[in-house]
């Protein structure tokens, strides 16, 4: 899918409130938080809930992502709630021009709607954005859940595939993706879709 009509399909999404946009950050990352240390990244951030839920611990929190309209409604409760954030429009598959290192990158629902090569490129971004130590806390699809709504199902196979070079995958555990109650015409598994949450280290 190209980059425009990849944007044009979110842009839709966000306009309509997608079913990720749950105004709470997502119970993986909660759950993991004490792990989770210094300046975090978080790739994809939509309306920032994630990244707020950090700024709100004391972290330092650069929150990225490829559509206006999210990182606008992120700044937005970042000052409505009196939380210091900063939130850019930026690409994730760019990561590799952005002139900054962090200690943790939190990826929430992004990893799987890449291609295979534009996973790759993500993953090369990520090894230029995570310092030697640092670590990856991702939250995507599992070839668990059922084909039909939502994106590319990922395999534990796949992860490891993907973080083979320069990286040491720490743990993969099953976990769940929240969606908002309310939704409509579109259904998951009982629960929430089935999902991996991955911790992988950066190695260097």
């Amino acid at each position: 899918m190209s980059d425009l009509l990849n944007q044009e399909r979110f842009a839709s999404m966000y306009a309509r409130k997608p079913p990720w946009d749950i105004g709470r950050p997502q119970r993986s990352f909660v759950e993991a938080a004490d792990r989770v240390t210094g300046a975090i990244l978080d790739s994809g951030c939509g309306t920032g809930e994630n990244a707020l839920y950090f700024a709100e611990r004391g972290h330092t929190v650069l929150g990225i992502d490829f559509l206006e309209g999210p990182i606008q409604e992120a700044r937005r409760k970042a000052q409505e709630r009196g939380l210091v954030a900063e939130f850019v429009q930026k690409d994730a598959l760019t990561l590799s021009d952005l002139d900054r290192t962090f200690n943790s990158v939190i990826d929430s629902g992004l990893f799987h709607v890449f291609s295979d090569e534009d996973r790759a490129r993500y993953v090369d971004g990520l090894a230029h954005v995570t310092r030697p130590g640092g670590r990856l806390f991702l939250l995507c699809f599992s070839d668990e859940e059922p084909s039909g709504h939502g994106p590319r199902r990922v395999s534990q196979r796949e992860l490891r595939e993907s973080f083979a070079i320069g990286w040491e995958v720490e743990a993969i555990r099953a976990s769940r993706l929240e969606v908002r109650p309310d939704l409509e015409d579109i259904s998951f598994s009982e629960g929430g879709p089935k999902a991996w949450f991955a911790v992988i280290r950066r190695l260097g």
